[in-house]
């Protein structure tokens, strides 16, 4: 992650704005603004930027929608900066395809470290190329479709294992309770949010040292989960 990145940042508030700028730059990204909806997706299109920070509340739309037709042609992360701090809203943008959600006001050291793992994800994404995912002991062949612990296989449900891989292979990001949903047990099942929680309940027995602290599946209260590696 030595190499500098363009970060366009989408956001109505030119003091937040500004904050916004002056923390990527101390970090040596490449920094473009833009303060509407139209004005954003134009920058986004034009300037490939690697990552976006994205208010929610734009003059002229909502963010929403800015990732809704985003995600038709990109997949560049997109962390979403709001004053909203309803669990509605975190869900909404979050399955429009947001990747992370941050709620005004915030520090820049959070900022950072939420800009840093989006940017560690898309760069390692196993899609382009890895065969396996390693987290604590375990170890998952995504080749094989096996997971090990400690070198010895492990016993995963057909779901556990869809879990598993769905969450893993997208570190640091929040994923939905609905996203997991139609993923692991098709569109048919969006609003069975229970499913997922005694399903995650029992695959982190299996994969964390002490499934009452979970180190690596992490749960985004109402919202969903997120895999820390």
């Amino acid at each position: 992650m030595n190499d500098r990145n363009r970060i366009l940042v989408v956001e109505d508030d030119a003091a937040i704005r500004r904050f916004v700028r002056l923390a990527l730059e101390a970090e040596g990204h490449e920094v473009f603004e833009a303060d509407t909806l139209a004005r954003g997706l134009i920058d986004a299109g034009t300037r490939r930027p690697d990552l976006i920070v994205l208010d929610l509340g734009l003059p002229d739309g909502d963010g929403g929608d800015f990732i809704r037709d985003l995600r038709g042609w990109s997949q560049a992360p997109v962390v979403v900066l709001s004053a909203r701090s309803a669990e509605a809203d975190k869900i909404g943008a979050l399955d429009a395809g947001a990747d992370d959600y941050l709620v005004k006001p915030f520090g820049a050291g959070e900022l950072m470290a939420r800009v840093r793992a989006q940017l560690r994800r898309h760069a390692r994404r196993p899609e382009d190329g890895a065969a396996s995912i390693a987290f604590g002991s375990v170890r998952i062949d995504l080749a094989r479709r096996s997971v090990e612990r400690d070198g010895v296989p492990l016993h995963l449900t057909p779901i556990e294992y869809r879990l598993l891989t769905q969450l893993a292979t997208q570190p640091d990001r929040v994923i939905t309770h609905r996203q997991l949903l139609r993923a692991v047990w098709g569109p048919g099942h969006a609003e069975d949010t229970h499913y997922v929680r005694v399903h995650m309940a029992n695959l982190r027995k299996k994969v964390e040292d002490d499934a009452s602290q979970p180190r690596h599946l992490l749960t985004e209260a109402g919202v969903g989960y997120r895999f820390v590696g």
